[in-house]
């Protein structure tokens, strides 16, 4: 009995032993969660770093708890009093940092210079650069392109159809590189090369997907472009006069242009050939036969060879005169009785604006006589020697000083019947059905003479 009572002190001894432990592990266990759980809650009142030789908030906060609650207070006033001046340090910290940054974008302006792409220095360009923006302005304006001689060209195709016929180009914008090597990189050792958003590119676009690339070239002179196929032209001109449309303007270029025109030539009533509804309408035109835009009458006639014969294009006549030819009159008339020729006379010091307006009275101009002009269908015989053609804007109809050198060269009105009721062609159609017939004419002319030709168009065509 004695053994087993004192066996059984020395159970209970253990088992008290065991429980004290455990408790005093399982309070240990508590207490630590407990503090992590309040380290994580807890909110420092200022970022102390390491090189300002200060006391971390850590330490700071468990100091604060072992004391009194009357010095916690003062350590939080001591706390507030020294975070002031480290906040206004820190923003002096935060406006050093920024001009650095500011400085390095500067650099990395500068530096970007001396980017290289296939052996070109290419830019690029630093946030709140404006020259794309100012280019682009100044090359939408017609006064600022011809005071400057600058003009905009968007696109591949078209800046690539520039520089293959000698354009001079003064600045390129693109947007990744790849868009840089599709153009022709051994024509651009002059230009300037500036890498810019593909955002920036699209607020200035006149596209409705840009291909993220935009020039800007010299003026350029037709007298000093190279045209691949000026050797294939046939000796036939085209004259617009008072085509203020620029869609119906660019779309007549991209028909002379296939035709084979020999020169294309603008009165001052046309709207500015290097207007970007123009370009786009032309699909390069103005790189493949010469352009010479703002001419006065009498520098039309210096651009056309010697000699030549002037017709005009008539919107004005209807069916009947395709059936019975005879009886058109060619009696002198007013020219306020046409409505395919203007009453009021060519002002050579009239300055024309795009998308003016036409006046509604004529009537002080309607005793000016109309020359006297023999009218011929289409598809008749007109094209028998160099000629020229006339073709007149729609609203404004061809100018009398039109008339009168079609008169002075004897030529023709040439007309192209339509059925009754249905409005007259407008300009570029009339212009590309009257100049594929020149064409067709002239290269007859040439093949049944004995002069060989060796253009696809003649093989086509015979």
């Amino acid at each position: 009995m004695t053994n087993m009572a004192a066996y059984m002190r020395g159970v209970i001894c253990l088992l008290s032993t065991e429980r004290n432990a455990f408790m005093s592990r399982g309070s240990g266990v508590i207490v630590e969660s407990k503090r992590y759980v309040r380290g994580l809650r807890r909110k420092p009142v200022r970022v102390l770093f390491p090189e300002d030789g200060t006391v971390d908030v850590d330490v700071k906060e468990s100091t604060r708890q072992s004391q009194p609650a009357g010095l916690n207070v003062k350590r939080e006033r001591e706390v507030k009093v020294t975070a002031a001046p480290s906040r206004h340090q820190e923003e002096s910290d935060f406006v050093k940092a920024r001009s650095n940054v500011q400085s390095a974008v500067k650099d990395a302006h500068v530096t970007g210079t001396k980017d290289q792409v296939d052996g070109l220095r290419i830019e690029r360009a630093f946030p709140g650069d404006k020259r794309l923006a100012r280019l682009v302005s100044v090359a939408r304006s017609r006064t600022f392109r011809e005071h400057q001689g600058k003009v905009l060209l968007e696109g591949r195709r078209l800046i690539c159809d520039a520089l293959d016929a000698g354009a001079n180009p003064q600045m390129v914008f693109f947007s990744t590189v790849d868009r840089l090597r599709e153009l022709p990189l051994d024509k651009l050792k002059r230009a300037t090369l500036v890498k810019v958003k593909f955002e920036d590119i699209k607020i200035w676009s006149d596209l409705v997907a840009p291909q993220g690339v935009i020039a800007i070239f010299s003026r350029p002179d037709p007298s000093r472009l190279n045209f691949a196929n000026s050797d294939h032209s046939v000796p036939l001109s085209l004259i617009c006069d008072n085509i203020r449309d620029p869609g119906n303007l660019g779309t007549i270029l991209r028909c002379a242009a296939a035709a084979g025109c020999h020169n294309v030539l603008l009165t001052k009533g046309c709207v500015d050939a290097w207007e970007p509804k123009v370009l786009r309408a032309a699909m390069g035109a103005h790189f493949r036969l010469p352009i010479y835009p703002s001419l006065s009458w009498d520098d039309v006639e210096n651009h056309l060879p010697k000699p030549v014969t002037v017709h005009v294009a008539d919107s004005s006549c209807d069916i009947s005169r395709e059936t019975n030819d005879s009886q058109v009159s060619h009696k002198p008339s007013k020219a306020g009785d046409y409505g395919w020729v203007s009453a009021r006379p060519t002002n050579k010091k009239m300055h024309y604006e795009e998308y003016s307006s036409d006046s509604d009275s004529d009537n002080e101009f309607e005793g000016l006589s109309l020359p006297r002009v023999d009218t011929k269908l289409y598809h008749e015989s007109w094209a028998q020697s160099p000629a020229a053609l006339v073709v007149g804007g729609e609203t404004h109809g061809l100018s009398v000083e039109a008339v009168q050198l079609a008169e002075k060269t004897a030529g023709h009105r040439l007309f192209i019947p339509v059925m009754p009721d249905v409005d007259s062609l407008n300009s570029a159609m009339a212009a590309s059905i009257l100049l594929f017939e020149g064409r067709k004419q002239l290269l007859k002319l040439m093949q049944t003479s004995g002069r060989k030709w060796k253009s696809k168009a003649e093989q086509q065509l015979s």
